[in-house]
């Protein structure tokens, strides 16, 4: 594996791991008040289309950073539609 998408997991790895606690603190809280529905929708959006340019490029690490984050922004999402 070459150095630069070592580099690319470890980042990766901590942009995905960024949203893991605010995922966690929704859930437990069952609180959303403070989270912006349109902050959230426009950053999923740009996940999506991140993940299509990683497909594209045949890109790992963006294609694994994408993918997980955007499932944690959807749940975010979907956690504050529920306890709106």
């Amino acid at each position: 594996m070459q150095t630069i998408e070592i580099i690319g997991l470890i980042a990766a790895m901590l942009t995905t791991g960024a949203f893991v606690p605010q995922v966690y603190k929704v859930f437990k809280s069952k609180s959303t008040t403070d989270i912006s529905l349109t902050m959230y929708t426009v950053l999923f959006i740009g996940l999506m289309l991140w993940l299509l340019y990683g497909i594209q490029k045949e890109s790992f690490p963006i294609i694994l950073a994408n993918a997980i984050t955007g499932l944690l922004v959807a749940a975010v999402i979907i956690l504050k539609l529920k306890y709106k």
